[in-house]
């Protein structure tokens, strides 16, 4: 069994679900799903109005009730300062009900590793335990190991599925990688090519440490040197993964030797490109 074929073996009995429904006759609904989600700057809103068209489903936004205004300068000074109070932004309520809903596709930018605070606030407010949660991320590097870890800790009795994320950088490439998630997963119709595993690690060639260092060079975040890699291919060109360690820099508080992961994805025509950091 493949890495894509364990990892959505958890929608078979939704996919059954839904066909059940389709059949003449059929007692059975099909399940019923919010798109709810926070964001600061529309790109987790486009991500979201396009999972809601895709599926059909019902989507709300959620508000602070004092908005984070200013510049992005002054809004990561604010939420730096609200997370060393410990407090948490007042957010105006919701008006889904969240008990009739079988499905919550939970969107967010990436804010310190993990959902943005304002999504925290409403968590504490709202239980989605018992729910099947399609968490969804906007971010700058880092994607959505660490908010889904958190919502799996918040929401122990909730099914936390695998999700999506993409950097604000590449948010035209969505509406495509959204359409092979939803397909994937079986939750809209159509087939997709499988995507070949990953080869095994090997030590990184000086052609290989060269794309590493252009995908990543410009990026102010990410000071490190890559060691190993393995690849595959994919539609117009090739993805590799990345085994990498951190630099040491002068001011910056760091680990340096720390290991993390990088995926670059390399088409044809195009500059090499990282699409998400895991640490």
């Amino acid at each position: 069994m493949t890495r894509l074929a364990k990892a959505f073996r958890w929608i078979l009995p939704l996919v059954a679900i839904i066909i059940g429904a389709a059949s003449c006759g059929s007692k059975t609904k099909a399940p019923k799903v919010l798109v709810l989600y926070y964001s600061q700057s529309s790109n987790t809103k486009a991500v979201a109005e396009e999972f809601a068209t895709r599926l059909g489903a019902d989507i709300e936004a959620i508000l602070p009730a004092e908005p984070y205004g200013g510049s992005y300068q002054e809004v990561i000074e604010r939420s730096v300062k609200e997370r060393e109070l410990g407090v948490l932004p007042e957010v105006n309520p919701i008006s889904s009900d969240i008990a009739s809903y079988d499905i919550i596709f939970l969107g967010y930018p990436v804010w310190f590793g993990t959902y943005a605070l304002p999504v925290a606030s409403l968590l504490d407010s709202i239980d989605l335990n018992g729910k099947k949660v399609v968490p969804f991320c906007t971010f700058g590097s880092g994607g959505l190991a660490s908010s889904s870890r958190d919502l799996a800790a918040k929401f122990p009795d909730a099914e936390i599925l695998p999700g999506y994320g993409v950097r604000a950088a590449r948010l035209e490439a969505a509406p495509q990688e959204i359409d092979r998630f939803l397909k994937e997963g079986g939750f809209v119709e159509g087939d997709c090519e499988p995507q070949e595993e990953f080869s095994g690690q090997h030590a990184v060639s000086d052609e290989e440490s060269a794309i590493f260092d252009a995908a990543v060079g410009d990026y102010p975040m990410i000071h490190a040197k890559a060691s190993e890699v393995s690849s595959r291919p994919v539609p117009g060109g090739t993805e590799y993964l990345f085994t990498a360690v951190d630099l040491p820099r002068e001011g910056v508080p760091q680990q340096p030797g720390r290991e993390f992961k990088v995926y670059v994805n390399v088409l044809e025509g195009q500059a090499p490109e990282f699409t998400q950091v895991v640490r």
